[in-house]
């Protein structure tokens, strides 16, 4: 019994030694072998996040000599869908002050969408807005969203962004302000969070 009682005890000992081990050694990693750990926000110079306002007009010109929207892919019975369903665009659109184009641009809307739906207009929406003008000057914000076309304003999340909206969220509201055979122009609305 007392040699039994020993050897419960000197494994229980050996465990115990080893699982300390196991910690001490796991704890003197260098950064270099850690796949993820925490950090500080400030690590990364982020302060109070700041919300900011941004407006500004969306060219989708469909047809003529400029334009910024090229249809890429297409199901066999998107012909037949009244909802154009399976129908994709890459786009590289001007984003500008004024509902016209002539006015001050601001940016670019690259990226693509894709007509999503078998029953309504939706698109799929995956795109950045890529700014060249004043303190966003090439910051980017990123969308990925359902936006359904004939939604009175639809809203639509900011899921990231460089530059100056590094870390961003936020929301975009869409506005159609006219529609024709050549050119959509859309009013944003874009209200984000930000460090910078």
């Amino acid at each position: 019994m007392f040699q039994s009682t020993m050897v419960d005890l000197m494994l229980k000992t050996f465990t115990i030694i080893a699982l300390f081990s196991t910690l001490v050694i796991a704890d003197h990693r260098s950064d270099s072998e850690v796949f993820g750990k925490y950090i500080s926000p400030s690590s990364l110079g982020l302060k109070r996040a700041k919300l900011s306002h941004l407006h500004f007009h969306f060219h989708d010109i469909v047809s003529g000599k400029n334009a910024t929207v090229i249809r890429v892919a297409g199901a066999s019975s998107t012909h037949r869908s009244s909802s154009f369903f399976g129908d994709i665009y890459v786009i590289d659109d001007p984003l500008t002050i004024k509902p016209d184009i002539n006015s001050k641009m601001v940016g670019k809307a690259q990226g693509m969408y894709a007509y999503s739906s078998h029953t309504e207009i939706s698109l799929l929406m995956v795109l950045n807005f890529a700014f060249t003008e004043g303190k966003y000057n090439g910051s980017t914000l990123s969308v990925l969203a359902r936006n359904e076309a004939f939604s009175t304003m639809p809203e639509m999340p900011i899921v990231g962004g460089t530059g100056v909206f590094r870390f961003a969220r936020g929301y975009a509201q869409a506005r159609t302000r006219s529609m024709s055979q050549v050119e959509a122009i859309v009013e944003y609305n874009v209200f984000v969070f930000h460090y910078r």
